[in-house]
């Protein structure tokens, strides 16, 4: 199980101040996004019961893509304060569990979970955990995705047959779909005019941009104006969209294979006051 550290950790805490409350020590140290990350993790190792676990993080802001194109994720707010210290916090509950905590500078947490996902999708099968549908592009015979829905320990898994039957496409083509529409949660645009249901059947119909580009004259004329006109930014796009699966990183099957000792994990739970955690110890 290859986990998206970040979407788990900014989903636990949203999810929590929706309520309007932060948990916290008594020491006055926010926790409460720790605490869901933990919840959730807990949970999909319970239901999934995978033999190896790692843990994937973004680490800062600058990476190859915000080179390529300055205002990628350019949009996205600061972290709340109660979320700052929470940062590392969560890492050392991690490490206390006995699982690696991978993030490279430069890239970003999806390139590490595909170049992990690639790695040991060659010797067994790999369960990804995200709320991030940008992953979907990984899926393949050894990899599937599992996202996160509303409402606690609900989830989706998806396999090419399902993707293909909900989104009309495979997961390459995931690729060239984000190239066609953008994707406003990370500040690219696509081309400008084209959405969601005119790329799936462009897509459907030529294969991908390349097989949309060779037969550009087949195509609608308003459609073929909107991408003439965009055709640099189509094709920076699709690299923004691109998940890399060949960071180097050194993480080897011994170091994630999920045995965590119960009495470490202990130790920091009781520091951090997550009693009713305690339970869920294994």
């Amino acid at each position: 199980m290859l986990v998206d550290g970040m979407a788990l950790l900014f989903r636990a805490y949203y999810g929590s101040v929706f309520g309007g409350s932060v948990r916290r020590t008594k020491a006055g140290l926010p926790v409460n996004a720790v605490y869901g990350f933990v919840r959730y993790l807990f949970d999909a190792v319970r239901t999934y019961n995978p033999t190896h676990v790692a843990c994937c993080w973004d680490l800062g802001s600058r990476t190859f893509r915000t080179e390529q194109f300055p205002q990628y994720k350019a949009n996205r707010p600061e972290a709340p304060d109660d979320m700052l210290p929470q940062f590392d916090l969560v890492k050392e509950v991690v490490e206390s569990m006995g699982v690696p905590n991978i993030g490279v500078p430069g890239f970003e947490a999806d390139d590490c979970i595909g170049t992990l996902a690639r790695k040991f999708g060659e010797e067994m099968d790999v369960l990804i955990f995200t709320g991030d549908h940008d992953l979907l592009q990984l899926v393949s015979d050894r990899v599937r995705v599992m996202m996160l829905k509303k409402g606690f320990g609900n989830y989706i898994v998806y396999d090419a047959e399902l993707l293909l039957s909900e989104k009309g496409v495979t997961p390459a083509q995931m690729i060239d779909l984000k190239g066609l529409i953008g994707d406003s949660s990370d500040n690219y645009p696509g081309v400008k005019g084209v959405g969601d249901k005119t790329a799936v059947k462009l897509l459907a119909e030529f294969g991908s941009i390349d097989g949309i580009l060779n037969n550009l004259e087949r195509t609608p004329a308003s459609v073929r104006t909107k991408i003439e006109a965009d055709l640099d930014m189509l094709h920076l796009c699709r690299e923004l969209a691109t998940i890399r699966c060949d960071v180097p990183l050194e993480c080897s099957l011994d170091e994630c294979r999920w045995t965590p000792d119960a009495e470490t994990v202990r130790q920091k739970f009781e520091e951090l006051e997550f009693r009713s955690l305690m339970k869920e110890i294994v």
